[in-house]
């Protein structure tokens, strides 16, 4: 089992693992540690819980809950199997679920509403999407709840003085947006919950924190752009990207062109004006 780790922020672990177990291979009893939802995303295998047998394919949905025991087998399927893995916190699964004995399931089906949101979780771990590992994992275990449930988890309301909270947040993280800002440290400056802001914020403001943490720093580089006096690498630096390749992809996916191609036009009109 070769396991990646893609992420660890403190309420979330995100791993993707990749087994080369097949038919001849013993299967073993493991046991969760943590509360988990898995996305299959190739290949098949048999998941033994609580006395049940559920053969998990593409599109299906592994569960997890600390202290269950559980073994998998893969006497249908030789080439093995990759699964994106999100490890949730006892705090957060409390928070948003308060019933942990929906973890106690196992596993779901192929279900087209967490089949998309497992897509776009792979998506993200194959660096294919701009969106932040803590919001696609917030949204998959908030989803997966719900369709255990059978039951939408409420949007908390908006009154006058969250929406405040919501404000001033969005004023600093576009002071601080050149920092390492995590939405950890911005829950902490709101007076909320990780998960509360998270929520929140998109319902009053249309856009999650780090979509708008991501949209400030393009905004600063596309400025600093106008200008000549500073490198490409310098300026992603400045505006807080610390990937040079990340910042050239994430600013030509949002602009249409690269940052060298938009500092020529800019350059190149302001010339033509002056």
């Amino acid at each position: 089992m070769l396991a990646t780790t893609k992420a660890v922020t403190p309420h979330f672990a995100v791993h993707e693992y990749h087994c080369d177990a097949g038919p001849h291979d013993e299967p073993f009893e493991e046991m969760h540690a943590e509360y988990s939802v898995s996305f299959v995303n190739r290949g098949s295998f048999g998941y033994r819980h609580r006395g049940q047998l559920h053969e998990l394919i593409p599109g299906s949905l592994l569960v997890g809950s600390p202290g269950d025991e559980y073994m998998c087998t893969h006497e249908h399927h030789g080439a093995g199997d990759v699964c994106l893995s999100i490890k949730l916190s006892n705090a957060f699964v409390d928070e948003f679920a308060r019933d942990r004995s929906l973890w106690r399931i196992g596993a779901l089906p192929p279900i087209p509403e967490i089949m998309v949101l497992g897509e776009l979780a792979q998506a993200v771990a194959d660096d294919r999407s701009d969106i932040a590992y803590d919001e696609i994992a917030c949204a998959l275990a908030v989803k997966f709840a719900e369709v255990v449930r059978g039951t939408k988890t409420p949007v908390p309301k908006s009154t006058p003085r969250d929406r405040k909270r919501v404000v001033d947040i969005a004023h600093w993280i576009e002071t601080n947006s050149h920092e390492e800002i995590n939405l950890d440290a911005a829950a902490r400056t709101a007076g909320l919950t990780s998960y509360h802001l998270l929520r929140l914020f998109a319902r009053v403001l249309g856009v999650t924190p780090h979509q708008y943490l991501i949209r400030a720093r393009l905004r600063h580089a596309a400025r600093l752009l106008t200008d000549d006096g500073s490198t490409i690498t310098q300026i992603a630096a400045a505006v807080g990207f610390a990937d040079l390749s990340n910042f050239i992809r994430t600013f030509g996916r949002a602009a249409g062109m690269s940052p060298q191609e938009f500092r020529k036009k800019a350059i190149g009109r302001r010339n033509e004006t002056e």
